[in-house]
């Protein structure tokens, strides 16, 4: 078998498969009133289909990883993605909420065992010296899915109704699963271990704060762009019209960030890059709280801003994904599982905060709340690099 090389064609299927998963997990959001009108269910109701997704995923991230550890990458990929592909068409056929709600949650459990396994799959295959930008081609096809594959959804659902959306997801998958066949090399899975000694060492201090650190950047990160039309509307008195171009910044900018900042991990260290992405957020937070101060700021003012924002908030995603695979030694698929259920849970406290704040103080109040929580984040993700440096290293992934 020939040494993988960055163009070797299997670095795109794990990059497209994250942005199946992401369109999948995603697109839900843009079609809550046609769904909710179809199943003639409430929009609150209709919403729940994407707490239900989060949830779960969140929940069942580390264990699935766990179970599957020893079974073959290639395998885990490939019949993850058939499944996936299969759960999707099924849900274009959901007759009622309850069995939509149903296959959500079957969704979200295929999407948890995927989504870590195309992480660690990047970074085990990846030559030399190109970890970072491996894992930072993977994320960005997460980030991609935000302005291009949802966007794409939302027309499916409004010209063709909201199950189309859902065929559509399941044709990409099975065009992945396809080109999977042929660029996948074989990979084995963990060495043996034993379920108790797995999860001994995922409860280790460095993993447990790297996750911490995690739930805090997604908190604040995606504080700001959940609420990001309060925001729009309060600090430039604009209506909606504004919203879905500035929706398309962030995305550009967050992909950017998630490539470079992968390239940027290689030549620099994990640590260093990590650590300049969540300055970048505090620093973007804290410029978005100096433009509510003005009565009204341009548009454009606060598109450069949040083109900003976006870059380090979904920039740090390659940064922490090889730091917790360097600490985790031959755990690292199941420390990535772990990793992305605390940015679900950071993506849930984020929600829930950010609407107590927009309630109390309005939209020009989300920065303020964020540019807090990121300062927090910053300075104990310090703290744990201090603690549990991985300055020096080039590679070591399992």
């Amino acid at each position: 078998m020939t040494t993988p090389t960055l163009r070797s064609g299997w670095l795109a299927c794990l990059a497209l498969t994250a942005f199946a998963v992401g369109t999948d997990d995603l697109v839900i959001a843009g079609l809550l009133p046609v769904i909710a009108l179809d199943l003639d269910v409430g929009v609150a109701a209709a919403g729940q289909l994407v707490t239900v997704f989060s949830l779960t995923y969140a929940v069942a991230a580390p264990p699935l990883a766990v179970v599957t550890a020893r079974m073959p990458r290639r395998t885990l990929l490939l019949g993850g993605l058939a499944v996936f592909a299969l759960v999707n068409l099924v849900t274009a056929l959901a007759p009622t909420y309850t069995a939509l709600m149903a296959l959500r949650v079957l969704a979200a459990l295929v999407a948890a065992a995927l989504t870590p396994a195309a992480f660690s799959m990047a970074a085990r295959l990846a030559p030399s010296g190109h970890t970072g930008r491996a894992v930072g081609a993977v994320a960005a096809g997460l980030t991609v899915a935000l302005f291009l594959g949802v966007p794409i959804g939302a027309l499916l659902g409004s010209a063709f109704g909201w199950r189309s959306a859902f065929v559509a997801v399941a044709l990409l998958t099975g065009a992945v699963l396809l080109a999977s066949l042929r660029y996948l090399p074989p990979l084995p899975g963990a060495p043996e271990a034993g379920l108790r000694a797995q999860l001994r060492h995922l409860g280790r201090p460095a993993i447990l704060t790297c996750v911490t650190g995690t739930v805090a950047g997604a908190t604040c990160g995606f504080m700001t762009y959940t609420y990001v039309a309060p925001i729009t509307r309060d600090l430039t008195g604009t209506g909606g019209a504004a919203l879905a171009p500035l929706i398309a910044v962030v995305g550009v900018a967050g992909a950017v960030g998630t490539f470079l900042c992968g390239r940027a991990t290689d030549r620099w260290g994990a640590d260093r890059v990590l650590l300049g992405t969540f300055a970048g957020m505090v620093g973007t937070s804290l410029l978005l709280v100096l433009l509510a101060l003005p009565t009204s700021v341009p548009t454009w003012a606060l598109a450069g801003v949040l083109a900003l924002w976006g870059f380090a908030a979904w920039g740090f995603a390659a940064p922490m994904s090889a730091r917790l695979l360097f600490l985790a030694g031959n755990a690292g698929t199941e420390a990535l599982a772990l990793n992305t259920g605390g940015l679900y849970v950071g993506t849930a406290v984020a929600g829930a905060l950010g609407g107590a704040v927009v309630a109390g103080y309005g939209g020009a109040g989300v920065p303020v709340a964020a540019t807090a929580v990121g300062l927090a984040a910053l300075g104990f993700m310090a703290l744990s690099v201090r603690w549990f440096p991985t300055s020096g290293h080039r590679e070591r992934v399992s």
